[in-house]
Formats: structure tokens, C-alpha cells, sequence
């Protein structure tokens, strides 16, 4: 089997592929890697854009481990191989939802944890920070369950986005709360209007999204606040024409006019801000945080201090300009709060994400090169599953708890049973 990820930018041959369906299975599948001196790795679902899913040893795929272990009125344990879309849907049939996710839905709960999915939002993080246990098979075979305040404190923060580095994540419980509706108002702003008002724009709405059109100054605003109701769902054309029409399929037309006439890009750009307009709906919270995505492309983002966002958005619109490159895809912008998971991109700071995309059939190492030095000059922190170059002595710089979490991966996995590649360079 060869093992390809959803941007098709990465694959691996695995030497053995296992798909366990329970935690004695993974236990099973640890201890046999152990034996044979292979390596072992649990993949997602392949949203990532680097290797980090990689492995030339055993590869455990997630999808016998799915579902609902255990309900509780403000917790749910889930399986780790459970798709997120799965999991929105269980919890509402509860009556539960979530506080805070990203806009992909696709993903393995193990997967987006593991990598730092982090979503948008004022007042609440990530999905590391809605964790409040994991249970993880580590390299001697051992299960453990890890939650705050005992004696797997460090492991409890470390794992939560772990990387797949420490152990194999089984079992994830998140707290959850009664289901909400969200307020979702999609405006037209210029760049020039944003940068003159960024703090008002990120204090006053809880989750802000919004993405800048290269080659013209206009950003297409997505805030999303809680509202008593009653919801006004799109109706199933508005959505159809937003989130299908507009969004995927003309904007994948545009993308492949580009590939072929880069030229055009501009003024494709120019159409497509021409195109962006108002509007407003009330809908379920998981709908309303979550986005279809059928254009193929890769991503590179980072983490940087939110204060550094204004500089690092007019020295990207600088960069573009000053080079000449014509790039199709937004750029997108995203906040939240500061985090405790060690290895979280916003861990000890309130966080803004720069997000730069390029179409798959014509990538552009170029610009995400130029972009990189942007972000690390103003003291950034990529993505781990996202494009980047950094290596274990940068990263240790931007962590204050990078020697915490090597030291504890030294413990509990000092023949690097878990490693690839990605993780070699990442943490050394």
C-alpha cells in the first residue's frame, strides 16, 4: 500500500498496514513493532501537508477505532479514529456541541489534536484546550490515562498536541456544553479598513475569519457570534451558491485559468472581490464553524503574536507586490487565546494565524519561502501539519517548553518507536 494525503504532496510505503479496533489491538500492534524493530506510526485522515503521518514501519489507519465510548452530561469520550463530522453529528443528536473547531471537518479526532487544529476564536481555543483526558498506548506497550491535576500532569500537557511523538492516542473525552446557535455574517471590508481597526475588529466579535484577495484590497469577513434565536438557516440555494458554487466550483475554475494564464491572476482577482457580498445566517454552531473545501492545495500557516498581526499582514501585501508573484488563493487570518498544551502554536500568548495557500498543480515554494522569513522574523510558530522548513533549533527558541517535551519523549520513548522523518527534524 502506498500511503498518499489529501494534497497529494506527500507519501510513504509502510512495510505493514493495520487497521486495530480497539486499544488491545494497538497494544498489540506496538509490541509486534517493538519486536521487529520497526517503527510505528497512527495515521488521520492525510490532511496534513507534511509527514508527519509518515512511516516506513507499521501504519496504523483509524478507521475501526471510531465512535462513542462514554457520555457524560458535560463530557464525551470518543474513539480516536472518529471523523470529526461524525462527532458534531452524535453530540447534536444530544443536544451538545462543542465550544470551538476548526472549519475542516474530515479529520480524525486524533488527527486534529495531534497537529494543533486550533479553529478561530476570541475567548476559547483549540481543541487541545476542550480536552480534559487522553488515554494513549506508550512504547513499552503500557496504557495510560492522562487528565490535569495528577500525577500524568506533564503527560496530560505535552500530549494534547503530541504529534503522535509520545504514544499512540486511543481515547479522547472533551468537555462539551449544551448546544448553540451562531450568528454568521459574511461582509465585504478592505484590507486598508482592517488594518486601521484590527484590535476593534478582534475583540468585538468572538470568532473572526477573514481572508485578504491578493492583488486587490479586498477581504472577505466572517464573524461568528452566539445568538438566542430563532435560527435562519441558509436556504439550501444561498448555501449551495455561497459554499459550492462560489467557493469551490468557479473558484476551482478560476484556479486552473490561473495555472494555465498566470498572467490573468490579477484580474481574476478583481472579479472574484467584485463578486463578494453580504450576508447573514443563524444555524447550528458545527455548521456554521465548518466549510467545504474541494479545491486541492497546499498550505503553509503560522502562529504569531496577535499584537504583530497588523506588521505581518502589511509585510506579506508588500512581499506580493514587490516580487511580482501572482498567487489565486486568499490569504487567510484567524486569532485565538493563549493555550497550556506545551506544544500548542499559541501556548503562553494570544495568537493570530497567517495563512497562506497556493494551488496544488502550481505550487510556489518561492512564496512560502518569502512569507516564512516574515513570520519567524516576528518570533512565529509553524503549523505542524502545515508546509514549513523549521527545524528542532528554531523551534526550541519559539517553545518555552520545547526541552520539557523532548525530555519527556526521552522517557517514555527512547528508542524512538513512534519517529519518522518529519519528527526527526522537527525535534531532533
Amino acid at each position: 500500500m502506498v500511503f498518499t494525503n489529501w494534497a497529494g504532496n506527500q507519501t510513504g510505503v509502510p512495510a505493514e498496514v493495520r487497521t486495530p479496533a480497539s486499544t488491545e489491538e494497538i497494544v498489540n500492534a506496538v509490541r509486534a513493532a517493538a519486536a521487529s524493530g520497526r517503527r510505528l506510526r497512527m495515521a488521520g485522515t492525510g490532511h496534513s501537508f507534511t509527514g508527519v503521518a509518515l512511516t516506513d514501519g507499521i501504519l496504523l489507519l483509524p478507521g475501526g477505532l471510531t465512535g462513542v465510548r462514554s457520555w457524560h452530561h458535560d463530557r464525551v469520550t470518543v474513539l480516536a479514529g472518529t471523523p470529526l463530522k461524525a462527532l458534531n453529528e452524535l453530540l447534536d443528536e444530544r443536544g451538545l456541541a462543542l465550544a470551538n473547531m476548526g472549519d475542516i471537518t474530515e479529520q480524525t479526532v486524533a488527527g486534529a489534536i495531534q497537529t494543533g487544529t486550533h479553529g478561530t476564536g476570541r475567548d476559547t481555543g483549540g481543541l487541545a484546550d476542550q480536552i480534559t483526558e487522553l488515554e494513549l498506548v506508550l512504547a513499552d506497550g503500557s496504557v495510560v490515562t492522562a487528565g490535569p491535576g495528577g500525577v500524568e500532569q506533564d503527560l496530560f500537557d505535552a500530549a494534547r498536541v503530541g504529534l503522535g511523538a509520545l504514544g499512540v492516542l486511543t481515547a479522547v473525552t472533551f468537555r462539551v456544553e449544551p448546544a448553540f446557535l451562531l450568528r454568521n455574517q459574511r461582509r465585504r471590508m478592505t484590507l486598508s479598513a482592517i488594518l486601521g481597526a484590527l484590535d476593534a475588529t478582534t475583540s468585538g466579535n468572538e470568532h473572526l475569519d477573514f481572508f485578504w484577495l491578493p492583488h486587490t484590497d479586498a477581504c472577505l469577513v466572517k464573524t461568528n457570534n452566539r445568538h438566542p434565536g430563532p435560527a435562519r438557516p441558509p436556504s439550501s440555494f444561498k448555501y449551495w451558491l455561497d459554499n459550492v458554487f462560489l467557493e469551490n466550483t468557479l473558484f476551482g475554475a478560476a484556479c486552473a485559468t490561473g495555472a494555465r494564464f498566470p498572467a490573468l491572476i490579477p484580474r481574476i482577482n478583481a472579479l472574484s472581490a467584485a463578486a463578494l457580498g453580504d450576508s447573514e445566517a443563524v444555524d447550528a454552531s458545527y455548521k456554521i464553524f465548518t466549510a467545504r473545501r474541494d479545491v486541492r492545495f497546499l498550505e503553509m500557516e503560522y502562529a504569531i503574536p496577535r499584537e504583530r498581526l497588523g506588521q505581518a499582514l502589511r509585510e506579506t501585501r508588500d512581499l506580493i507586490e514587490r516580487t511580482g508573484w501572482t498567487i489565486t488563493f486568499p490569504v487567510e487570518v484567524r486569532v485565538t487565546p493563549a493555550s497550556d498544551a506545551w506544544l500548542s502554536t499559541a501556548y503562553g500568548r494570544p495568537t493570530a494565524y497567517l495563512a497562506c495557500h497556493v494551488y496544488r498543480r502550481t505550487p510556489n515554494p518561492a512564496y512560502f519561502e518569502g512569507v516564512e522569513e516574515i513570520m519567524t522574523r516576528l518570533g512565529g510558530r509553524p503549523h505542524w501539519g502545515k508546509l514549513h522548513t523549521k527545524d528542532a533549533a528554531y523551534l526550541r527558541g519559539v517553545y518555552p517548553r520545547f526541552a520539557d517535551f523532548v525530555a519527556l519523549r526521552d522517557r517514555l520513548d527512547p528508542g524512538r518507536l513512534f519517529g519518522n522523518a518529519y519528527l526527526d527534524t522537527v525535534l531532533g
